[in-house]
């Protein structure tokens, strides 16, 4: 094994060796082997000693776990944290969506019946109330979800299959997703959840809700959903390496509102747009923007059709394709690439009664739209 050791350490060196040679140094100077062997000591370490990896998230899950929750109701289980010192827990919604009865079990064993307090269908977050003893409840601190990074490293700790306290770790795979809200328009179309990490951490059935940390411990989202094609026996959906988790900084919005009201009110703009625009698309309406979010649709009496928003109307060469539409490319001063972009800035910065201003491409001229936002139906 020390052989082996060696081997691996003498290995990393020599291409760390060679890596420096075709770096740019400062004043052109060479590194010499004393400076290339001080500066690749820590990855010699940590090859030499796979636990110094490893350490760092175990100290992590004895850290976070006693704040980490199992919810079981009448037709299923998930899972949550505590959230404050006074007993509130957050969990998904579709987690205790037309449940009779809440149980909330805590790693150290103890349980207790907990009373749904707030919900809300937009994000599919849900504040459950448990009167616990204080040595019980251990909240768990929130970070700042626009801090992160693609390629940044996870951890989802939550109880899939209703395997208690189950730890993946992953990275983030990508930011600012939308999907689907359980929430639906007057007419049966779903509404967007914005700002949402797609993470590659293992989420399987039971992860629901569950907390989604950084490396510091720090709750960053909550585990919502997964995609997949495959399935178990039983017809539950399992882990294909996409996950999706709220993300943390929605949740410091809608919480505290849910636990003073029992709902949420989100900001309402009144428009639909195309999830991307391909080059064939860009050429089709002869756009002068590769970016932004399209208008397809503006929703009749709606803040944006009171303010002018245009949408598309005009038949193009391409079947189901209308050109015309105002395509957005700023709010508020903020570029922005894609209507989920747009949507992540209106559900993370914005409310009901607030204006906003879209700066919109018509043909070749830039003009800026001011719209107050109303609430979603």
């Amino acid at each position: 094994m020390k052989t082996k050791r060696s081997i691996l350490a003498f290995t990393v060196l020599i291409a760390a060796m060679l890596a420096c040679q075709s770096l740019p140094l400062s004043n052109q100077q060479p590194a010499s082997v004393a400076e290339s062997v001080q500066a690749i000591a820590p990855i010699i370490s940590n090859a030499e000693n796979p636990a110094s990896q490893s350490g760092g998230l175990v100290a992590l899950y004895e850290n976070v776990s006693p704040g980490t929750v199992a919810i079981i109701t009448d037709q299923g289980q998930g899972s949550g944290f505590v959230y404050d010192g006074q007993g509130h827990v957050i969990t998904n919604f579709h987690v205790v969506e037309g449940a009779t009865t809440i149980e909330v079990r805590f790693m150290s064993g103890f349980m207790a019946y907990g009373t749904l307090v707030g919900t809300d269908t937009d994000s599919d977050l849900a504040i459950v109330k448990v009167d616990a003893p204080a040595e019980e409840l251990h909240p768990l601190p929130l970070g700042d979800s626009d801090a992160l990074k693609v390629g940044q490293t996870v951890v989802a700790i939550g109880n899939p299959f209703g395997l208690d306290g189950t730890m993946t770790v992953g990275i983030i795979s990508a930011l600012g997703r939308t999907l689907d809200a359980i929430h639906e328009t007057p007419d049966g179309r779903p509404f967007t959840a914005g700002d949402i990490i797609q993470t590659d951490a293992a989420i399987n059935p039971g992860n629901s809700g569950g907390p989604l940390f950084n490396t510091n411990g720090e709750v960053v989202g909550i585990n919502r959903a997964i995609r997949t094609v495959s399935s178990t026996s039983a017809g539950e959906p399992v882990n294909s390496g996409i996950g999706f988790a709220i993300s943390v900084n929605m949740v410091k919005r809608v919480a505290p509102v849910l636990i003073e009201t029992g709902k949420y009110d989100y900001p309402f703009l009144g428009i639909s747009s195309m999830d991307s625009l391909s080059l064939e698309v860009v050429k089709e309406l002869g756009l002068n923007s590769f970016t932004g979010a399209y208008v397809t649709e503006v929703v009749s009496g709606g803040p944006a059709d009171q303010a002018g928003i245009r949408p598309a109307s005009t038949s193009t060469g391409i079947t189901g394709l209308f050109s015309g539409g105002d395509l957005i490319v700023a709010i508020d001063g903020r570029d922005i690439r894609t209507f989920d972009e747009l949507l992540a800035y209106l559900i993370t910065n914005k409310g009901p009664g607030d204006t906003v201003t879209l700066t919109v491409l018509r043909g070749s001229e830039k003009v800026d739209v001011p719209i107050k936002l109303d609430k979603r139906p």
